[in-house]
């Protein structure tokens, strides 16, 4: 079965699932769940999470 990502840009309405700061990043998960991350957060555990993600929506650049 494929499973078609539906990509839509973060905005500063969404908030990391750990701490509640914004996301900058987005992980796909198989079943079409999805975790969203501060850019912190997400560098803090991204080896993990690129090991069980389907794809990965890193917006963090907007940070620079």
């Amino acid at each position: 079965m494929t499973t078609t990502i539906s990509r839509t840009p973060l905005t500063v309405a969404d908030r990391c699932d750990r701490c509640a700061a914004q996301a900058f990043v987005r992980v796909y998960l198989d079943g079409g769940k999805s975790l969203q991350f501060c850019a912190h957060h997400f560098r803090e555990n991204e080896v993990r999470l690129r090991e069980v993600a389907i794809d990965v929506q890193d917006e963090s650049t907007a940070l620079s």
